[in-house]
C-alpha cells in the first residue's frame, strides 16, 4: 500500500495560539463512540493542558472503531498496529509543539494509546486508561517486533488504570492479562470504582485529573 495515510480527524478544546508549550492529552474514544464524547470530560480536566480527541478511522454503528471486534470480544494484532499507525505521523508532529505527550483512551481507546506507547515509547510520557485493556502479543506473532516491551521493561511506561472490577464488558482474561503487562512494563497507578460498570466516574475523572498535574509538576 503505497502514498501516505491521512491525517486522522481531530477536535481540539483550544485554539492553535493556546497550544504552544502545553502539555497535551491525546484522546482516544471507545468502540462504536466518536470524538467528542471524551472530549466533554476535558471541562472537568485541568485546564492548563490542550486536548486533542481523535476519531477512531472506521465506521462501526452510530460511531466508529479503532479495530474491529468479533462477538467474543476478539481482534487481530494487525488491526490494532493499523489503529495506531494511523495516528503516530500526526503525533509525532504535534509532539514537537508541547511540554510533554499523554495518551488516554476508554476501552477500546486503551489497546491503542497503549500501543502507540509500546511502538514509541520516547514520544508517550504518560498512559491514562479507563476501563480498557492492553494487547496480548505472543513472541511469535507477525506484529511482535512494532511492540518495543524490552525499552519499557529498561524504563517503565508510567501509567494511570482505572476500572471497576465488575466491568461487565472487558473479558478477564484481558483484564488479568493487562495487569501481568503492567507489573513488568508500567510504573502503574491501580485503582478500582466499584459501581461504574463499563464507563467513568466523576471520582475516576478528579483522580485522572490529580494523576495529570502531578505527571507534569
Amino acid at each position: 500500500m503505497g502514498g501516505m495515510q491521512p491525517s486522522p480527524h481531530v477536535i481540539w478544546n483550544n485554539e492553535p495560539e493556546d497550544r504552544a508549550a502545553t502539555p497535551l492529552v491525546v484522546l482516544f474514544h471507545g468502540y462504536g463512540s466518536h470524538e467528542q464524547d471524551l472530549m466533554s470530560l476535558a471541562q472537568s480536566l485541568p485546564p492548563e493542558f490542550s486536548y486533542a480527541s481523535v476519531r477512531a478511522p472506521e465506521r462501526a454503528g452510530m460511531g466508529f472503531q479503532w479495530f474491529p471486534l468479533s462477538q467474543e470480544l476478539g481482534f487481530t494484532t494487525d488491526a490494532v498496529v493499523a489503529a495506531a499507525q494511523g495516528v503516530l505521523p500526526w503525533l509525532r508532529e504535534e509532539s514537537q509543539l508541547h511540554t510533554h505527550v499523554i495518551l488516554l483512551g476508554f476501552s477500546q481507546g486503551m489497546a491503542v494509546a497503549t500501543t502507540i506507547a509500546r511502538h514509541a515509547p520516547e514520544l508517550v510520557d504518560a498512559v491514562v486508561g479507563l476501563s480498557g485493556f492492553v494487547v496480548p502479543v505472543p513472541a511469535d506473532d507477525a506484529q511482535a517486533d512494532f511492540f518495543h516491551d524490552a525499552a519499557l521493561r529498561e524504563q517503565p511506561l508510567r501509567m494511570f488504570w482505572g476500572r471497576d472490577p465488575e466491568d461487565p464488558v472487558i473479558p478477564p482474561a484481558l483484564v488479568d492479562l493487562t495487569a501481568e503487562w503492567a507489573q513488568e512494563h508500567a510504573d502503574v497507578t491501580k485503582v478500582q470504582y466499584r459501581g461504574v460498570g463499563h464507563g467513568v466516574s466523576p471520582q475516576e475523572i478528579g483522580h485522572v485529573g490529580e494523576y495529570l498535574r502531578a505527571l507534569v509538576g
